[in-house]
């Protein structure tokens, strides 16, 4: 594993998630916001996915030991400072990530539970949520669910902020670091608002709400970004605010985009949060 410090190296992060042919989540949404965030990227495929967007048509899973070589294949020979989950589709897989994490081989690990694509389609089998409740959750150093999501994992309705906050009480007691629930769901016409619950303090993050269809990998690029953010050493509370600025600013750079025909992708090279 390489541990070198030289200043002319960038950082190194890896993303462990699906490939989405259409280029707007997944493995490509990640690649792209470690770039604009002057991150290297890595990246281990969970899954193969035949989607655009208007939907996921297909999907294969990638084969256990293949996901394995591939994440040993990148800790073995780079010195990781940030990693993040996106598709992992299986128990199997789930539990095989949570494993490294537990034998601390994926730092700072950012675990974003994707359970649905935009579109609605499901991109997970329904035993792997348990997995993360039981087996992922706890190794995990920030987790982010959205709120469809976060109302899965707790089995309650989530519509106001104060649902948002509770739901993130009650997801740091099945043992992550910090939570992070994102609001952009709920039906406020003005903001869109996050609520980060670190065991102690609760945090709320705010942005303006940009009417656009071109929401597909929104999800996955925040934590990207926030990955990445943190492989550059920012502190959690500064990396959710410059990685919801980001992707606001990635949201409004593609809302007059016409890319496919159903909810298109964001403009993740629209803005850099920093001058790096």
């Amino acid at each position: 594993m390489d541990t070198s410090s030289s200043h002319r190296n960038p950082p190194v992060a890896i993303t462990i998630a699906g490939s989405d042919s259409g280029g707007g989540a997944g493995i490509q949404a990640d690649l792209k916001t470690f770039a604009a965030h002057h991150v290297y990227g890595t990246s281990a495929i969970t899954a193969v996915t035949a989607q655009n967007t208007v939907g996921v048509q297909s999907y294969r899973v990638v084969d256990i030991e293949l996901v394995l070589a591939q994440i040993r294949s990148i800790i073995d020979d780079f010195w990781i400072r940030g990693s993040k989950t996106g598709m992992l589709a299986t128990k199997e897989i789930v539990q095989l990530v949570a494993e490294l994490a537990k034998d601390k081989m994926l730092p700072r690990l950012v675990v974003d539970p994707v359970m649905v694509a935009t579109s609605g389609d499901s991109l997970i089998a329904s035993d792997a949520i348990e997995a993360y409740i039981n087996d992922l959750f706890p190794y995990a150093y920030l987790i982010t669910p959205n709120a469809p999501e976060a109302a899965k994992l707790v089995g309650v309705r989530i519509d106001t902020v104060h649902d948002l906050v509770s739901a993130a009480m009650e997801l740091k007691k099945m043992g992550p670091d910090n939570v992070l629930v994102k609001g952009g769901h709920l039906q406020d016409e003005n903001e869109s608002i996050d609520v980060l619950y670190d065991g102690e303090q609760i945090f709320t993050y705010k942005a303006p709400r940009i009417e656009s269809k071109n929401t597909h990998g929104t999800g996955c690029t925040l934590a990207a970004a926030i990955s990445a953010n943190l492989a550059r050493g920012t502190t959690l509370t500064d990396a959710v605010r410059d990685a919801k600025t980001y992707v606001t600013s990635a949201i409004a750079g593609s809302k007059d985009w016409a890319l496919g025909h159903g909810y298109g992708p964001l403009d993740h090279f629209n803005s850099v949060v920093h001058h790096y």
